[in-house]
């Protein structure tokens, strides 16, 4: 049998594998470290990524066993897509491609679980996307998914392998390589043109809020709340307050709001943290608030 070493240097830093030992493990790096998870820089972005759950049960969930089964990680993207995520230790095979569409094929389950786990507002029924993770994959399933693998369903699916090192001064360093061509058809790739710079919806509406505020660097909460009301977006509003937007991440663990610091956005009177739920339902109620209020958007395809 031929043995494979290998190493790379960082920062001066000799790197030596540093392979998990039990799926557990896997599975509690990427909850710590979701980001990890991304797939592209787009609607599967690193910072689109909100975990879910992790270990849940599905009935029959093993159909092609007749047995029941567990989802590793369900999580989602963007608010409109839903993912299983499916954790191995070793190499990735069609089998465990098998297990993840057994998986997929019991989605109602899911849906009657966690009703709520994609804003109605935003769209009307979820997308879905099965994620493999794995320390290697074959050949074989490489190219299936690289060809952009749907399952009967439609679903896309996507693969990720991770390799972890370790220093010999303690340090450790993860590195990803990412399989995905989605072709699905659900996907809304709509992009919108904004002050020169091209957007998706949750960003442009950021864009858009922050680019307002610049311009009228005194306007408080409730004037803004008049300006861009709560019905342009649905029962979560356009805004809320930074303070309400993390505690809503820390009692959920869902990510509703742009929370990163340089996300934040300070009126005269208060801090705001921006909606991130925007689908093909709402986000034409927000662009035509804002071009009444004189900001210039297009359709960039």
């Amino acid at each position: 049998m031929t043995k494979i070493l290998r190493h790379f240097t960082a920062n001066d830093e000799q790197l030596e594998p540093f392979n998990f030992k039990r799926e557990l493990s896997m599975e509690s790096y990427l909850v710590e470290n979701e980001g990890v998870l991304g797939l592209d820089n787009d609607v599967f972005a690193s910072d689109r990524i909100a975990i879910i759950e992790e270990e849940l049960t599905l009935k029959q969930g093993r159909a092609s066993k007749d047995t029941d089964g567990r989802i590793d990680i369900l999580a989602t993207y963007s608010d409109e897509y839903i993912a299983v995520i499916e954790l191995k230790l070793g190499q990735l095979e069609d089998i465990h491609l098998v297990q993840l569409e057994d998986y997929l094929k019991q989605k109602h389950q899911i849906i009657e679980e966690y009703p709520d786990i994609i804003s109605q507002e935003a769209s009307t029924t979820p997308s879905w996307i099965g994620v493999l993770v794995g320390s290697s994959i074959s050949p074989e399933l490489a190219a299936k998914i690289t060809n952009g693998y749907l399952t009967s369903d439609g679903i896309p699916i996507a693969a990720l392998t991770l390799q972890r090192f370790r220093s010999s001064r303690g340090n450790v360093y993860v590195t990803t390589d990412t399989y995905f061509k989605n072709n699905s058809n659900s996907k809304d790739t709509t992009k919108y043109l904004f002050d020169g710079e091209e957007y998706g919806k949750g960003r442009l509406v950021l864009a858009v809020i922050q680019r307002h505020i610049e311009l009228n660097s005194e306007i408080s909460y409730a004037e803004l709340a008049k300006q861009f009301p709560k019905r342009c977006q649905g029962s979560k509003g356009v805004f809320t307050s930074a303070t309400e937007a993390n505690e809503i991440y820390t009692s959920t663990g869902r990510k509703r709001h742009f929370i990163a610091p340089e996300e934040l956005i300070e009126l005269s009177d208060s801090t705001i943290a921006v909606c991130t739920q925007w689908g093909v339902k709402n986000i034409d109620k927000f662009i035509s608030r804002a071009v009444e209020l004189g900001h210039k958007i297009m359709v960039a395809n």
